[in-house]
């Protein structure tokens, strides 16, 4: 007589389910000793904004968006929140990243925050 086989007692394996969506925004902090802004939902970081300071301006030099968390608005609320302090403190604006340069230019309100070069040095 033939044995019927066993069913296996092993679970298949399933899909990771993405993370929840939440309406509400991250916590955005600056975190002066790694020179970023970092956007956390709970402990999990979220998002990175890199930057440089000196006496009266920041330059922003790179945005990180985990894959996880775009579509969330979470470079968005990087931007918002260190523009918004960067006006508070009075300091002026360097967008090298090209996500904070194009953000700036769809938000007319954060313009006046950009630094200017009024070196007159010519070649």
């Amino acid at each position: 007589m033939l044995e019927r086989p066993r069913r296996s007692r092993l679970r298949r394996p399933t899909k990771r389910k993405p993370e929840p969506l939440t309406a509400a925004p991250p916590d955005v902090t600056d975190v002066p000793g790694a020179h970023q802004y970092q956007a956390r939902y709970g402990e999990a970081l979220a998002g990175l904004a890199q930057y440089l300071r000196s006496p009266g301006l920041i330059a922003f030099v790179h945005t990180e968006v985990d894959p996880r968390y775009e579509g969330r608005g979470v470079g968005s609320a990087l931007v918002r929140t260190s523009l918004d302090r960067a006006r508070a403190d009075g300091d002026r604006v360097l967008a090298v990243c090209p996500f904070y340069a194009a953000w700036i230019a769809r938000h007319p309100d954060y313009q006046d925050l950009l630094h200017t070069n009024r070196s007159q040095v010519t070649d």
